[in-house]
């Protein structure tokens, strides 16, 4: 079983990681993975944090000599704005006679964050305590994590990659879906990772336009996975069918607030005559084909073969340079919301976040239809179920 867990604060001494259940034998290196990490800090629209933090795993268990062996995969990712924060975010008791401001207490919560149901939650006056972990930052130990499945998932010749769909009111046209070629042909310096170069541009002026009203802007991605072969996750259980569960992996990103599968929002307005995809058969090629995609490559909570395809919607970002009203978590008087460092827009950045979820769970299914304490165990095990859908 494919699963991981992070630890660690936005402004403490690191994050770490632990991916567990990766078989024996996967080819593994950290300039890899901090190829992803790289890419999530990228994307116009981005703050002032980008320019200090520079993102790259140590690797501190479960690689030797290049693989993996078999037991967890624990990395280690620095925070290095951390020196700034010492004192603040200390694990020890706080000094005698310091002040909020050295502690930088938050008592004036963000509308949108985490800030004042974590208070309440966990009964502090400090939102402080909840915003550290809360913050998106913790992001950046899934997409290492994600970069472990992605590797593995292309020793099994499957791929995942995403684009910008739209920022704000600019957008891609919702029909026809944007074909694999011309998504991983997206130039990796582009700016909003969008595959239409005319609407990108309108991308960047809805950034732009949200920065000069010190203001936030959302927008949509959508990630696709090639090469998925038909029959991961199951219809047996609520909690098996593959479309629920990249449905909570991606709802799970940070300010994503919405999740459809294949064309799943359109498809509630028409006739099922337009929703369904077709099935034929190629003899030449003894495999089933389908004409269209409207599915998005997952039907009856297995995946069918085609693409895997899941759009996502990302909510302008809580923290904002001119703040909302809000109120004082001790007097509980009016207040202007406290102003962290922020993002103007992160829809390509959170792209790259929604690759390593899925990868994720792509890659929990595949261990869990294929098993394998090996690589050659589970590309095996692929193997003979391939040949045995060819032969169907």
């Amino acid at each position: 079983m494919f699963r991981f867990l992070t630890a660690g604060e936005s402004h403490g001494p690191a994050l770490t990681v632990i991916v567990d259940g990766l078989p024996a034998g996967l080819e593994v290196t950290a300039e890899a993975v901090d190829r992803d990490l790289r890419r999530r800090q990228a994307g116009y629209g981005r703050g002032g944090r980008m320019a200090i933090e520079h993102d790259a795993v140590r690797v501190t268990g479960g690689v030797r000599l290049g693989r993996t062996i078999g037991g967890p995969v624990s990395m280690v990712i620095e925070n290095r704005d951390y020196p700034a924060w010492t004192e603040a975010m200390s694990a020890g008791a706080a000094p005698k006679g310091a002040g909020d401001d050295t502690l930088r207490r938050v008592r004036r919560p963000r509308p949108g964050h985490a800030d004042l149901a974590g208070s309440l939650k966990h009964d502090t006056h400090d939102a402080r305590d909840v915003l550290e972990r809360a913050s998106a930052r913790e992001t950046t130990a899934r997409v290492a994590a994600g970069g472990l499945a992605r590797l593995f998932l292309e020793r099994l010749g499957v791929a995942v990659a995403s684009h910008t769909l739209a920022v704000g009111t600019a957008a891609m046209p919702l029909e026809p879906e944007v074909p694999w070629d011309r998504i991983v042909a997206i130039p990796s310096d582009s700016p909003m990772r969008c595959a239409d170069a005319a609407v990108e541009k309108k991308m960047v002026a809805e950034v732009d336009r949200a920065r000069a009203a010190q203001d936030s802007v959302g927008g949509v991605f959508q990630v696709v996975a090639a090469g998925v072969p038909a029959g991961l996750g199951s219809y047996r259980q609520w909690d098996t069918r593959l479309e629920a569960r990249l449905g909570q992996a991606l709802l799970s990103i940070h300010a994503v607030k919405a999740v459809e599968i294949g064309e799943g929002v359109a498809s509630a307005s028409r006739f099922g005559s337009r929703v369904h995809d077709a099935i034929g058969y190629d003899p030449a090629t003894r495999r089933f084909t389908r004409p269209t995609n409207r599915a998005g490559g997952i039907e009856g909570g297995m995946t069918n073969g085609q693409e895997v395809r899941a759009t996502a919607y990302l909510k302008p970002l809580s923290t904002l340079p001119r703040p909302l009203d809000t109120v004082d978590l001790i007097d509980k008087s009016p207040a202007q919301a406290v102003v962290e460092r922020t993002d103007t827009c992160v829809v390509p950045a959170a792209g790259v976040i929604g690759e390593s979820m899925t990868a994720i769970v792509l890659a929990e299914a595949f261990l869990e239809k294929f098993g394998g304490d090996s690589m050659t165990e589970t590309a095996r095990n692929l193997e003979g179920y391939l040949a045995q859908l060819e032969g169907y």
